[in-house]
C-alpha cells in the first residue's frame, strides 16, 4: 500500500474548477484541506464529503459553492502545508473544512510532531477563513484498521486505533485550545467492521455513504455557524 492509497491521487480544484469554485460572488465559498478522506478516493468526486456537504448545506437554506479541495492520497500535515503553500491561494473563505494525520500514523510519525505541524495547519486554515474561528471546522481521523485492508494487512489493529486515537486526542485539544468546532467521525468509521456497504471498491477507503454519515455528523454545527 502507499500510504493510505494505492495511488496518489491529485485533485486539486484549481485544475478542475477554478472559476465555480473560486469566482463566486455572492456564494459561500469553501475550502476542503486534507488527504484521501477529502478527496474520497474510489467514490465519485461529488459523492465526496466535502461535494455532499456543499450539497446538504444548500438543502438547508445555505448558498454554498462546490469545494476548492487540496488534497492527495497519502498526504500527511508536511504535505499538505507544503502544497498549499505552493499553490500559492490568495483568497478567503466563507467555510473551510481540515481533515489530515491518518498518514502521519501510517507512517509511524511522532505525535510531537503531529502537534506542530497540525497547529500550523489549523492556523493556515483559519487564515482561509479570514480569521472567522467559527467559520473553520476540524474532523477527525478514520480509523483504516477496520477496513478489509486493514483486517488482512497482518498490523496490529488494537495498536492501529490506539495510535489513532493518540493522533485525534491531539487534533481534538489544539482544536479545541482555538475555540474551533471539531467533529469526531471516527466511531462511525469503525462501524465499517462490521457494514460492507460503508467500504469503498479499493477495500481500504470509504463508501460514498460513509461520507454521507460523516456530513450528517458535520452539518448541524455548520449550519448553526454560517446562518
Amino acid at each position: 500500500m502507499v500510504l493510505l492509497g494505492f495511488k496518489k491521487t491529485v485533485i486539486l480544484m484549481s485544475n478542475l474548477e477554478t472559476s465555480a469554485a473560486i469566482n463566486t460572488e455572492h456564494k459561500i465559498s469553501y475550502l476542503a484541506l486534507g488527504d484521501s478522506y477529502t478527496i474520497g478516493e474510489s467514490v465519485p468526486l461529488e459523492s465526496n464529503f466535502p461535494y455532499q456537504l456543499s450539497a446538504k448545506l444548500n438543502n438547508n437554506g445555505l448558498d454554498v459553492a462546490k469545494p476548492h479541495i487540496i488534497a492527495v492520497t497519502g498526504w500527511t500535515t508536511s504535505e499538505l502545508q507544503a502544497a498549499i503553500k505552493a499553490e500559492s491561494l490568495k483568497q478567503k473563505f466563507g467555510l473551510v473544512t481540515l481533515l489530515i494525520g491518518v498518514n502521519n500514523q501510517y507512517r509511524g510519525e511522532s505525535l510531537d510532531t503531529y502537534r506542530k505541524e497540525f497547529k500550523a495547519l489549523l492556523q493556515t486554515a483559519i487564515d482561509f477563513a479570514d480569521g472567522n474561528k467559527a467559520h473553520v471546522f476540524v474532523v477527525s481521523i478514520p480509523d483504516w484498521g477496520v477496513t478489509p485492508y486493514g483486517l488482512s494487512s497482518g498490523r496490529d489493529l488494537k495498536a492501529v486505533a490506539d495510535e489513532i486515537d493518540a493522533f485525534n486526542a491531539i487534533n481534538k485539544e489544539e482544536t479545541l485550545a482555538e475555540g474551533i468546532s471539531y467533529t469526531d467521525i471516527t466511531p462511525a468509521s469503525r462501524k465499517a467492521s462490521t457494514a460492507p456497504d460503508l467500504i469503498a471498491t479499493d477495500g481500504l477507503h470509504y463508501s460514498p455513504k460513509m461520507h454521507a454519515e460523516w456530513v450528517d455528523s458535520l452539518t448541524p454545527a455548520v449550519v448553526k455557524a454560517l446562518k
